[in-house]
């Protein structure tokens, strides 16, 4: 059902882009005194500014609706707040991993071993 609501989807907001470049401008009207008008007769004597807009408001509205219903799947399907598929932390093995004692040394071992094995002589370190 979603996958035909994303075609629809699709489809109407490349038909709402090709009707709205097909509609005319506000000063497109003048150029009908000088014989231009003429052209309009397709869309019947009322010219084709009557068809688009409505043509237009309909797939604006059916895009709408695509719209809402994609962003209501997309709610369903998205499970905010919900605890399903989370992982269980066991406290015991948190605990564990916290207190262990790691293989990196920390900043003033290297310190002491850099000076040591360089010929640059070695500043006091201060451990208070």
């Amino acid at each position: 059902m979603q996958t035909l609501i994303v075609v629809i989807h699709v489809i109407v907001a490349i038909v709402i882009v090709g009707l709205v470049l097909l509609q005319q401008g506000k000063g497109a009207d003048a150029g009908a005194s000088f014989g231009a008008g003429a052209s309009q007769t397709v869309f019947g004597a009322s010219g084709s500014g009557n068809f688009l807009v409505k043509a237009t408001t309909v797939a604006a509205t059916i895009f709408f609706v695509t719209s809402l219903s994609l962003a209501i799947f997309a709610r369903n399907q998205s499970g905010v707040g919900t605890t399903v598929g989370l992982p269980v932390v066991n406290q015991e093995i948190l605990e564990e991993t916290t207190t262990e004692q790691t293989d990196v040394p920390q900043l003033e071992d290297e310190v002491e071993q850099t000076a040591n094995q360089s010929d640059v002589p070695a500043l006091p370190v201060d451990n208070n």
